[in-house]
């Protein structure tokens, strides 16, 4: 399997840092300046733990199958 891609719709992200809370491999970091921000992508296991805790819905995971 591929690298998920990791999407963030930052006019949604209202800067809650639940994302990196919940994340169990911290591939987000958040600040209250920024919001999230996808730091390491490459570790992201796509477990959706993210997309389902985030408020907002302001994440998405894009996972490909390798050909």
């Amino acid at each position: 399997m591929k690298t998920p891609k990791v999407l963030i719709d930052y006019k949604l992200c209202k800067r809650c840092g639940i994302c990196s809370h919940f994340c169990p491999k911290q591939v987000f970091v958040c600040d209250e300046l920024n919001g999230a921000q996808v730091d390491k992508e490459e570790d992201c296991i796509a477990c959706e733990k993210c997309v389902i805790m985030c408020p907002e819905m302001a994440i998405e995971i894009i996972t490909q199958k390798e050909e």
